[in-house]
């Protein structure tokens, strides 16, 4: 199985690790339960259109493309929450990011929750102190928080989530704030997108946390990490120490994709990654 996943075309590589992290924060944990689609016949809605996912989570039809695939040479043994863990950990890898061993045997859940969506993602006006809180619930320490945000060194943020950040806050270097207006009015444009990193976007390096000393960070959670606090110090470690980063992302990936796997006779192997069997 893992090497069939690595011979498989992810594309897509940023938004597939994005939805891995939001998979695996809400309650359940790693079981696929963001990967269902709503079902207004039964009455069942899921995490896609939590407060933090709706308009912004995206990536759902590769995860398909390589079910699909997987389905047809080996139908009903690997489950989509198992194929979501490796295409994370193969995405990083393609933008020249660190690896690191996947541990398998996961099952899919046969349900999710939008109220527990909503609650357990972390949002992006989060201060340091609730941002801290809200990983040490999931049983991170705050150094492994810090690793784990360094993922913002790839992806985009929709306008609507850093607006009040860059025409309010005054911890932001002035000139990217200005360059961020023409893409994120004062009013409108919410779903317009700009890079958590606008260095290096594509590339898992550890820029983001150089854009954090220079206070252009994207989001208010992100300057958070480095405005007078307790993680500047770990910011400044890894702004300087690139594979300090990488190790500890790496192993930080590892515990995230053990949080609350079904394993053994509990959930299924759905067939299609967007409903229940």
């Amino acid at each position: 199985m893992y090497i069939l996943l690595l011979t498989i075309k992810i594309g897509s590589n940023i938004l597939i690790l994005v939805l891995f992290y939001r998979a695996c924060f809400v309650f359940q944990g790693c079981d696929g339960s963001v990967l269902l689609d709503d079902d207004d016949t039964s009455n069942f809605h899921g995490e896609k259109n939590a407060l933090g996912n709706a308009n912004s989570l995206r990536g759902f039809d590769v995860i398909d493309s390589i079910k699909t695939q997987v389905e047809n040479l080996c139908p009903g043994v690997v489950s989509c929450a198992d194929i979501l863990s490796v295409a994370a950990r193969d995405s990083v890898v393609a933008l020249n990011g660190p690896s690191w061993t996947v541990q398998l045997g996961r099952r899919d859940s046969t349900t999710a929750s939008l109220t527990l969506a909503n609650s357990d993602l972390p949002n992006p006006n989060l201060n340091l102190s609730n941002l801290i809180t809200a990983f040490s619930n999931k049983g991170f320490s705050t150094q492994e928080m810090v690793a784990l945000s360094g993922s913002h060194t790839i992806g985009q943020s929709n306008c609507r989530f850093f607006r009040t950040r860059i025409y309010n806050e005054t911890n932001i270097d002035t000139t990217f704030a200005t360059s961020l207006k023409t893409n994120c009015p004062s009013a409108g444009g919410d779903n317009n997108l700009s890079p958590l990193d606008e260095t290096t976007p594509t590339t898992f390096d550890n820029a983001y946390f150089k854009n954090l000393q220079s206070q252009k960070g994207l989001l208010h959670s992100d300057q958070e990490l480095f405005n007078g606090g307790s993680t500047d110090s770990q910011v400044n470690a890894y702004s300087t120490d690139s594979s300090s980063f990488a190790t500890d992302f790496a192993n930080a990936m590892v515990k995230m994709g053990n949080l609350g796997p079904l394993t053994g006779s509990v959930g299924q192997i759905r067939t299609n990654c967007r409903k229940i069997n």
